[in-house]
């Protein structure tokens, strides 16, 4: 129902409150898909692997599974011509719904993307459950938002809710799944958004420990605080790892581009990361699926310097034939994984090199995998926080704030721009999707006015504000200001700004450059 005006401002006024039922509701169900999904994706690593054994040393073995890795490529690239929104991880595609840039079928996304997922992880391709799990909790939102006949401005809280029970069932990681919704997804801080998320996200970490138990998902030794006489190293590890994850973005937005020069069917370039997992299978089935089971082996205390840079190329480019496919499936358990190599790589080196102590291996391990999460999704609290609650660890925050700023800063400086945008752009040049014409509904958006920002500082009246838009209220801490030509707009204020769907796009772009900081010229 085309909601007007007057009902989405009379609405808006008490979203504190609604949001937080909603946010439960949202937690539960999305939480639950979540969960369901995690679960089959697991049983797929372990099919996988029974499957391997199986086979190997066995010709006919081997031609049959060979045979069936094909008829799995045939069934993915099925599910991504009825719904090519599935493809790779997902959060991109929920990104560009919050921008009002592209719109989401949540009922063909959710079995499409299931299956597809399951698929991928059962042929051993080198993708994770997390990124799908956010675009799968985020659709879930959607569907209660379409059940409760939502307006399109209170969908997206839902979205938002969705996604950070998706990523705290995935990780049972609450908090990261707050940050990861605020920080990347939403872009917002403001109190009704935070309240609703938190209660999402909580809610289904509580549903994940019910069945999967309080367990972390990583389980190593951790050593106390690194010495203050390491601290050197760790600069030179975050220049490292911010180096590495540039790389990283560029090698994996080459690998779509390589895969869309390809001139052939789409079960044809299905099939070429398919087999690949099948060749890999049979001589280095370490490299397959999630990885985590390459972390628990780095982190274990056996692993040689010359057999960890082996696994962690191979498992590198294993990785940008699985994702550049556009096959369904995620890069951010994988990244982490990478990050744990080079983390891996570097506590070796050093101990040959500059006389480490062998006990500090898994700190640079953690260490590692936040700094290299930073340098590439540019998220750098929710990198902290996820590692925190991935290995139950606190007793790093030091080191891991130093690695990680200096990961962000030296990939900052490389010009690499965060993953998950860069994706959206590949996604949106490729397929030229902006989004549905609309119908006319009204959209309220909340805009964080920064310091050093063009709009702070400035009287109303004097803002070059977007085209066919109206500044609705300035929320200042629990005032909320009725806008006037000579209200002055302060750094720290939330701007809400009301505009038509078939406008929002372009609008929340220009209202981003409005109000965010100005880089030094």
């Amino acid at each position: 129902m085309k909601k007007d005006v007057a009902h989405i401002l009379r609405r808006s006024e008490r979203f504190q409150v609604i949001l937080i039922g909603e946010g439960i509701l949202a937690g539960a169900v999305a939480g639950l898909v979540a969960l369901g999904y995690r679960i089959l994706l697991e049983q797929a690593g372990t099919w996988l692997n029974l499957i391997l054994q199986a086979v190997r040393g066995s010709l006919p073995g081997i031609l049959a599974w060979f045979g069936a890795l094909a008829f799995l490529a045939a069934v993915v690239a099925a599910l991504l011509k009825f719904e090519p929104l599935i493809s790779g991880s997902g959060i991109p595609q929920l990104e560009g719904e919050m921008t009002g840039k592209l719109t989401q079928t949540w009922w063909k996304i959710l079995p499409a993307k299931f299956l597809g997922g399951f698929l991928c992880m059962l042929g051993g391709l080198a993708l994770g459950r997390e990124g799908p799990s956010i675009q799968l909790g985020a659709m879930a939102g959607k569907g209660i938002s379409h059940a409760l006949d939502r307006s399109r401005t209170e969908e997206k809280y839902l979205l938002t809710c969705g996604a950070a029970a998706g990523l705290s069932a995935a990780f049972q990681a609450p908090l990261a799944g707050v940050m990861f919704s605020l920080e990347e997804v939403h872009k917002n801080f403001s109190v009704s958004v935070l309240v609703s998320v938190m209660s999402a996200s909580l809610t289904a970490d509580y549903l994940a420990s019910r069945v999967m138990g309080t367990d972390t998902v990583f389980q190593f030794p951790i050593a106390q605080e690194l010495p203050t006489g390491y601290y050197g190293l760790l600069l030179l590890l975050g220049v490292i790892l911010g180096a590495g994850g540039a790389f990283y973005n560029w090698f994996t937005l080459k690998s779509q581009k390589l895969y869309g020069r390809l001139k052939t069917r789409p079960f044809v370039k299905m099939l070429i990361p398919f087999l690949t997992a099948g060749v890999l299978g049979l001589c280095l089935p370490q490299v397959l699926g999630s990885g985590h089971s390459l972390v628990e082996w780095m982190t274990g205390g056996e692993c040689t310097l010359g057999m960890v840079a082996l696994v962690v190329a191979v498992r590198f480019l294993f990785g940008g034939i699985s994702f550049g496919s556009g096959a369904p499936g995620g890069i951010f358990f994988p990244l982490l994984v990478l990050g744990a190599g080079i983390g891996a790589l570097f506590g070796l080196g050093g101990t040959a090199l500059f006389g480490i102590s062998p006990e500090y291996l898994n700190n640079f391990v953690l260490l590692a995998m936040a700094g290299y999460f930073t340098a590439i999704v540019r998220a750098p609290l929710t990198g902290i926080i996820l590692i925190f609650e991935m290995t139950g660890s606190v007793s790093q925050m030091l080191s891991l704030s130093l690695v990680s700023i200096t990961a962000y800063v030296t990939a900052t400086l490389l010009r690499s721009k965060p993953i998950y945008e860069s994706l959206l752009d590949s996604l949106l040049r490729k397929n030229g999707i902006f989004g549905e014409e609309g119908n006319g509904e009204k959209i309220l958006n909340r805009f964080a006015v920064a310091h050093g920002s063009a709009a702070a500082n400035q009287k109303i009246r004097d803002v070059d504000w977007p085209e066919n838009c109206l500044v609705v209220s300035l929320e200042r801490g629990d005032e909320e200001l009725i806008p006037r030509g000579k209200t002055e707009i302060l750094p720290g204020d939330l701007i809400v700004i009301m505009s038509e769907e078939q406008e929002n796009g372009r609008i929340y772009d220009q209202m981003t450059r409005l109000c965010r900081e100005r880089e030094e010229k």
